[in-house]
């Protein structure tokens, strides 16, 4: 044990003893539910990460979702405005 290296984690890989491989990988390995359909898991780097993320992005655009959010954002907005009492009617014409 040196005094400037750290000391590094044991690894264990922990095969069942009835367990059958079939090829399609361990049951015991967590992963998320989505990760099949991004391209960011397993990619190493911030910079590569959001390269990908980006290009999903403008490869991929959900059409409906951003209609959504921009639904979502524009009734927020006019929710805040009625509660601080703004005086909308400065955006109508006048008579």
């Amino acid at each position: 044990m040196g005094i400037i290296s750290k000391r590094k984690a044991k690894k264990f890989s922990y095969t069942p003893r009835y367990y059958q491989n079939d090829g399609e990988g361990s049951p015991y390995e967590i992963e998320h539910k989505f990760d099949k359909f991004r391209h960011t898991v397993g990619s190493s780097g911030l910079k590569s990460n959001f390269k990908n993320a980006w290009n999903d992005l403008r490869k991929k655009p959900d059409k409906t979702a951003n209609r959504r959010i921009l639904i979502i954002v524009a009734i927020f907005i006019l929710l805040f405005l009625y509660i601080i009492d703004f005086d909308l009617s400065i955006f109508l014409p006048q008579n």
